[in-house]
């Protein structure tokens, strides 16, 4: 109570305010109208809070899942091979930042199983050091990866690939390369037959779908070709791939092309940041229009203390004293509201694990489907910097709903106020 008494009278006037009065039903309306404006602002802040932590969520899901496949960096040498990989991948473990290299060999093909035909990516690769770059590995769920043998022509593939190909393991698929070779009869692309020794799953369906792994030595007959075509490297910060490959770049010998996981899948990680400032955008509207409530909130709240107003006027108090108590009165509810948004919105989206689970076993339903989605849980990523961000905004969205009623009041005459009072 007595850091009540010590504060300046104008915010112990401005608290008073925003409780409801004892006596009066009207101060008990507009303070319940506060009350709404309060919990409109915190909704919104929950909101945005809960909605941009998922979509966090789903972004690292499926970066996490694509760079299971994929490498941090990829390597290429200009003249189309590598032969000296060796003393190339010395050199980019140089760098500090590089913890794997890997050789391989790519191309593009068709694979084709009875009167079924699918498009591939097939990846030649070394099965004893493909792990440095990739958990390939660990994803196979049928068969054994070390199956690829030089030589063998084995083939692993991907789940979905496998299943539209309706091939099991032990299983013959034969591989068409556009390479053509010519034939008495024309040019006829080049064909071989793969012995299906695993399939995988990386729980993204771009590569679930398209991505098979051969040796990298029949690879390089495939090609015709006497080397790995480059290298794929695992970085200790994948978030540092850009700047790790201009390093690269730069200190690596010879003509080299070097590219780094941000740059392969650019359109969709620029539609991701577009959406997630879409939503940001949207969602803020929404915490405006429950701020700009405040505003409705103030002017009656001015209109109903309008003799107290002259009062305070002929007692000496000057109009930015009198703004400044509706100012206060009205970042009160903002920042009361903002609070209460930032900690439910912080403990929905810490506990989405739970929360989303319990509401599906409530009403019986299935969010997410794995048949269409591949994850089955909601993912949350919460990052504080964005619940700062949401916060501030909301701040400030409140503060400046405040300016107009507070400057209307600073404008009340005393003497018209009190003439029929």
């Amino acid at each position: 109570m007595s850091i009540l008494q010590n504060l300046p009278f104008e915010w112990r006037v401005g608290l008073r305010y925003t409780r409801a009065g004892k006596r009066s039903g009207r101060n008990s309306f507009i303070s319940f109208i506060s009350l709404i404006s309060m919990a409109g602002i915190g909704l919104g802040v929950a909101a945005l809070i809960v909605v941009l932590s998922v979509m966090n969520g789903f972004q690292k899901e499926v970066t996490d899942r694509m760079l299971s496949v994929l490498a941090h960096v990829e390597i290429f040498d200009t003249r189309g091979a590598m032969p000296d990989w060796q003393a190339e991948a010395a050199a980019a473990r140089k760098n500090p930042a590089v913890i794997g290299t890997a050789p391989f060999a790519e191309t593009q093909g068709m694979l084709v199983r009875d009167d079924v035909l699918r498009p591939a990516v097939v990846r030649g690769v070394l099965p004893d050091v493909e792990p440095q770059v990739s958990d390939v590995i660990k994803q196979t769920k049928r068969g054994s990866f070390n199956a690829l043998q030089p030589g063998a022509y084995n083939i692993v593939l991907g789940i979905e690939l496998a299943r539209a190909l309706r091939v099991n393991l032990g299983e013959k698929v034969t591989l068409a390369l556009a390479q053509g070779q010519p034939t008495p009869a024309g040019v006829l692309p080049r064909v071989r037959s793969f012995t299906v020794v695993g399939i995988f799953e990386a729980g993204h369906n771009e590569f679930d779908s398209s991505l098979a792994f051969v040796h990298l030595t029949d690879a390089e007959k495939l090609l015709r070709i006497d080397a790995p075509a480059g290298l794929r490297l695992r970085l200790q910060d994948m978030h540092r791939a850009p700047q790790v490959a201009e390093e690269l770049k730069a200190s690596m010998p010879g003509q080299l092309f070097v590219r780094d996981w941000s740059k392969l899948n650019a359109n969709w990680f620029a539609a991701v940041q577009t959406e997630k400032r879409m939503m940001f955008i949207i969602l803020t509207l929404i915490i405006a229009v429950a701020a700009f409530n405040l505003v409705s909130t103030l002017v009656m709240t001015v209109t109903d203390k309008q003799a107290d107003i002259a009062i305070l006027r002929t007692l000496g108090a000057s109009p930015r004293s009198v703004m400044k108590i509706f100012v206060i009165q009205g970042a009160l509810v903002g920042i009361l509201g903002t609070a209460l948004g930032v900690a439910g919105g912080v403990l929905v989206a810490l506990n989405i694990d739970v929360i989303v689970p319990f509401i599906e076993h409530l009403l019986g339903v299935q969010f997410l489907s794995k048949d269409i989605y591949y994850i089955s849980t909601v993912p949350s990523d919460m990052r504080w910097p964005d619940v700062f961000k949401i916060g501030g905004v909301a701040v400030v969205l409140a503060f400046v709903a405040t300016l107009y009623p507070s400057w209307w009041a600073a404008r009340v005459k005393p003497a018209e106020a009190l003439r029929y009072e």
